[in-house]
């Protein structure tokens, strides 16, 4: 296993350091992408507190140690590997290292994995990050500089290679239950077409046909998380996209159905592992 200080002398060996825009804490998002969230970010210590998100997180570290607790181990990825956090599983970020970590990383719905999957259960990578050369590769063309802009259909088809490469890489599941893929996805579009409204399980239950609980069980499986967080993270992201367009958080947190600004930050701390301030602090540090 490797230890900090050898990780620290195998970067110093094999990887050269990215030039950074000075040292301090930034984030920059790349507003081309159409089917994702794709960010470069730099971090000098700690990165953000314990949180989950009901996306995939996958990346690559592309200078120094970036350290993460998850599912109760302590992962370190250095260049040459590929971080993959699965939906709604907690983990944090921090610094291995006095250098820092630089990264990139995309955060991708399950649901785009489904429709190339079909309605199996979503692959999972034990400890949160791999060595497959497999999925290093069908990463590569999401995660390049984000001063490259994505062509629409080169995304979809990077997508596409991703997913079969997540499947690879993870394995057959064990104990596979049968799960209604139509039903689930009529409740997940039920749920985008309501995103600032009240939705109730009797609705999706009416909508679906298919019996509550059941149907709940099916989308934790096909996309990683409950409806009702399902719905809560499509609101925080439609607060991101007002709030760096310049809208206030106020009024962002009303517009995306959200009680008050204070409900919205509590949402957002836990989904992103910071409060909106920071994040908003560290977008406007890339520029």
């Amino acid at each position: 296993m490797w230890t900090i200080r050898a990780i620290s002398i195998r970067i110093a060996m094999d990887s050269t350091e990215a030039e950074l825009p000075g040292r301090r804490d930034w984030v920059r998002r790349d507003a081309g992408a159409q089917r994702m969230e794709r960010i470069e970010a730099y971090f000098g210590g700690h990165g953000y507190d314990m949180h989950r998100h009901d996306t995939y997180a996958i990346g690559r570290t592309l200078s120094g140690v970036q350290s993460f607790s998850y599912r109760r181990s302590t992962t370190h990825s250095t260049p040459g590997s590929t971080i993959v956090l699965h939906p709604d599983e907690p983990h944090d970020g921090h610094a291995g290292t006095d250098a820092g970590f630089h990264y990139r990383m995309i955060y991708i719905e399950p649901s785009l994995i489904q429709r190339v999957i079909g309605g199996r259960p979503l692959p999972f990578i034990a400890g949160g990050r791999s060595d497959d050369r497999r999925l290093f590769a069908a990463s590569e063309t999401l995660l390049r500089a984000m001063d490259r802009t994505l062509d629409p259909l080169e995304e979809e088809d990077a997508i596409f290679d991703l997913a079969h490469a997540l499947a690879a890489t993870a394995g057959a599941p064990r104990g596979r239950q049968a799960v209604d893929y139509r039903a689930a996805e009529v409740a997940r579009t039920l749920l985008l077409d309501n995103i600032a409204q009240p939705v109730t399980l009797d609705e999706l239950e009416r909508a679906s046909g298919r019996d509550r609980w059941a149907l709940s069980r099916d989308f934790r499986a096909l996309y990683g998380t409950s409806p009702h967080r399902y719905l809560v993270m499509r609101r925080l992201d439609m607060v991101r996209r007002l709030a760096a367009a310049g809208q206030s958080l106020a009024d962002a947190a009303a517009w995306a159905g959200f009680t008050d600004q204070s409900h919205m930050t509590r949402h957002f701390t836990r989904a992103f592992g910071h409060a909106p301030g920071r994040w908003l602090r560290t977008l406007r540090g890339a520029t």
